[in-house]
């Protein structure tokens, strides 16, 4: 009954920028955590950047000071601005959140995905 879609990955050259966006719909009532993960070839999906219901955000050792996690609660959204790329952060970028439906009834869901690629 959630669902979530990311927009905004692109081809881009070392050191140039990119915002993702990942956008929740359905009868939701409250979400707790929204997060970015991400996926190159050949290795598991890890974690990026969270950002909880309580206003704590945490960021994965090879992205900080690059990348930053922002909430819209009022439009369940949340965005990734990622700076200073570099081609070891060419992956498909998932989205993640969790929470209640208006049911009551927990929820997580994932989007679909959205690549980014650092190439030159």
């Amino acid at each position: 009954q959630v669902q979530l879609v990311e927009s905004g990955g692109d081809l881009v050259q070392p050191g140039g920028s990119l915002r993702l966006s990942c956008v929740a719909s359905g009868s939701i009532s409250s979400i707790y955590t929204m997060g970015w993960y991400r996926q190159a070839p050949g290795k598991q999906r890890d974690l990026v950047a969270t950002f909880t219901d309580s206003g704590s955000r945490s960021y994965a050792e090879s992205v900080k000071g690059r990348f930053t996690i922002s909430r819209d609660n009022a439009e369940n959204t949340v965005y990734l601005q990622m700076n200073s790329l570099k081609p070891e952060d060419t992956a498909v970028y998932y989205c993640n959140a969790d929470g209640r439906l208006t049911t009551n009834r927990y929820f997580q869901s994932w989007g679909q995905g959205t690549q980014v690629t650092v190439s030159s």
